[in-house]
């Protein structure tokens, strides 16, 4: 029987989701390798291209195994009889990419805009839906698969791969905006392996020795890359360049997390997030089983064992003394033998443990279930500042988390217990020395050999650097970048919500409207360098006549607006223009050269002379230009003609 299962192979087929690209690596490993062949298996790959549908071809029996999205959880409790072999994908790569317009656009933006969404993206309308934004907010058209849509304007976003797309857009030089569910603690997983019940019961051993010999492929490829990016060159395609499949294999390496989770771990936990995430969009009803779903990878005790046994009785009551005498040898020797493996596995278990500690670019903690942290990687170490791990071993992780955080974390904790996996969040730690630290934590739980959970597993990210970068954004996207006031934006906003503000305690506000007089003829003079520092004085000096809760702002070239709040008497309002009029009238020295200027100020107050913005604007416009008309270097107030 061995001998025959060498040389008679058996043949099966493999559905892909797509083309072929690194997305399907381990697939392609384990047919170089040989690791199919190990397992009396030759299997044949096929493609897919758009329209395809895996499920439909593996049901039926065009295929006998396929790669699916999360949405096979749909079709399971539609009835179609699909079983989850494997996860390859710990986090989907599936998100929403629009066209970068401004640094603070967010996935609100895409309101009445052109996307195109791709079949079984349902994550991707479950993110939006907990965003407020439902199906009738987009204009949502079929996917055409082509990039350059989006990079020709013929669509404002599209649903994409972080794998694959985003190389063709950074190639292009496009600016791009991408929207992951991640972000809201909608976490699928993806490229999911699977087959159908018949094939697990008519076919056990062949649908357990495909999913080993299939992943261990996977680990192969993970390790080897390089290799793997040849052989798809070599045999399977030549649609895109070395770069790009470069750019995927790095891209797939956070979703896959191999270094952390063994490849093909699926969660029960996590497939109970998705199915509850599905019944929030009125596909699932709620608290649906999962029951049968889920592959069981457990071996089934051999059916020879009971033969085996038999013979063994027999054999020992025929031998008597002579038997007993042999099994007690042999008993010896495999002890001996089962306890130097035991050791074997354990020294080398702790040692693969160790390299994943000290490897992980990120900061890995591990706790018991009370909080009390049992292990710690270099990185975590240096993350909080520390020299030593003893600084942090035995002590609870609550000490290290900012108290304002804590209803957050602990929910978080509960709900994983509960099956709901939130994925990354982000926190604020306490380091050593007393100093905040923004993170982003991945947390899982470490369970033991009988499943029971025994632990937690904390994965931390250093994103300090990150936050600063995306303030400076925002801060210059809201600020003028020449003397740091707020810029026309910032400043209409804040308006806003001082007329709100002052609707709801019955009180008054002032707007006024500056424009420089002669500030043309510096230019003309000195040149842009003096008249850029004049402005910087200018917005210094305006600054010093106004209250910490007022604000100045720049809107124009040498026009600027003043906003007070609580402003409600005639003279006080006055008084604030008069001191501005006076400080912009003294002289200034730049460059060695002294500078006189004056200015032209409106003033409108609310409510009297405006009980919008627009209103409250146009009207302080007018009064600074009367200010002009009457010879400049003056304060109008509104009138009411």
């Amino acid at each position: 029987m061995g001998a025959t299962s060498v040389h008679a192979l058996d043949t099966v087929t493999l559905q892909l989701k797509w083309t072929h690209a690194f997305q399907f690596a381990g697939y392609y490993a384990a047919i170089e390798k040989g690791f199919y062949k190990q397992a009396g298996l030759s299997v044949n790959l096929l493609e897919a291209a758009p329209g395809t549908d895996p499920i439909k071809i593996v049901v039926d029996g065009k295929a006998d195994f396929g790669v699916g999205t999360s949405s096979l959880l749909l079709e399971r409790q539609a009835g179609v009889p699909v079983v989850a072999l494997a996860v390859i994908f710990q986090h989907s790569p599936l998100v929403l990419v629009a066209r970068q317009n401004h640094p603070l656009q967010s996935v609100h933006d895409l309101k009445g805009k052109r996307v195109m969404f791709e079949a079984q993206s349902a994550e991707l309308k479950a993110y939006l839906r907990q965003e407020g934004i439902d199906d009738a907010a987009l204009q949502a058209l079929p996917h055409s698969f082509n990039t350059r849509d989006l990079i020709e304007g013929r669509v404002d976003g599209m649903t994409a791969y972080s794998t694959n797309e985003l190389f063709d857009l950074d190639s292009a030089g496009f600016a791009y905006q991408i929207y992951s569910p991640r972000a809201v603690g909608i976490d699928f997983y993806g490229d999911n392996l699977f087959t159908t019940e018949l094939q697990v019961k008519t076919n056990p051993a062949r649908v357990a020795a495909f999913r080993a010999a299939s992943l261990k492929g996977w680990q192969y490829a993970m390790a080897h890359p390089d290799e793997i990016i040849d052989l798809i060159l070599e045999k399977y395609s030549h649609q895109k360049t070395r770069g790009f499949y470069v750019f995927e294999s790095q891209q797939m390496v956070p979703l896959l997390q191999s270094s952390l989770v063994e490849v093909g771990y699926m969660n029960p936990g996590r497939w109970q997030h998705i199915a509850q995430t599905y019944a929030t969009l009125g596909l699932l009803p709620k608290n649906v089983s999962i029951d049968g779903f889920l592959y069981d990878a457990t071996p089934p005790s051999s059916i020879w064992s009971s033969y085996f046994g038999g013979a063994l009785a027999l054999l020992l009551g025929m031998t008597l003394l002579a038997s007993y005498i042999l099994r007690t040898n042999r008993r010896l020797a495999a002890s001996l033998a089962s306890q130097k493996l035991v050791q074997q596995a354990l020294s080398e278990s702790q040692q693969l443990y160790q390299s994943i500690l000290h490897a992980s670019p990120d900061a890995v903690v591990v706790s018991d279930l009370q909080g009390i942290i049992q292990h710690v990687s270099p990185v975590a170490v240096t993350m909080m500042g520390g020299v030593s791990e003893n600084q942090l071993l035995g002590r609870d992780i609550a000490e290290f988390r900012d108290p304002t955080e804590a209803q957050r974390a602990i929910a978080n904790i509960t709900a994983m217990f509960e099956g709901v996996y939130n994925g990354a969040e982000d926190y604020r730690l306490i380091r050593l020395d007393g100093s905040l630290l923004d993170t982003e934590i991945n947390a899982e739980i470490v369970r033991d050999g009988q499943g029971q959970p025994s632990g937690l597993i904390f994965v931390v990210r250093d994103i300090s650097e990150r936050k600063k970068i995306e303030e400076h954004i925002r801060h210059m996207a809201q600020h003028d970048p020449l003397t740091g006031l707020p810029n026309r934006a910032l400043f209409s906003d804040r308006l806003q919500r001082s007329i709100a503000n002052a609707v709801r305690d019955k009180s008054g506000l002032t707007l006024m409207f500056i424009d420089l007089d002669k500030f043309k003829p510096v230019n003309d003079t000195y040149g842009h360098v003096v008249g850029d520092l004049l402005l910087q004085d200018v917005a210094w000096r305006m600054r010093q006549c106004l209250r910490d809760s007022d604000t100045v702002a720049r809107i124009g070239g040498d026009e600027f607006v003043v906003l007070l709040r609580g402003a409600n008497a005639v003279p006080e309002t006055l008084a604030v223009a008069e001191k501005i009029r006076s400080e912009l009238g003294r002289p200034f020295l730049l460059e060695g050269h002294t500078l006189q200027i004056s200015c032209s100020i409106g003033v409108a107050r609310f409510p009297e002379d405006g009980q919008d913005d627009i209103t409250l604007a146009k009207n302080a416009d007018l009064a600074m230009y009367r200010a002009k008309e009457r010879g400049r270097n003056q304060v109008c107030l509104c009138e009411p003609e």
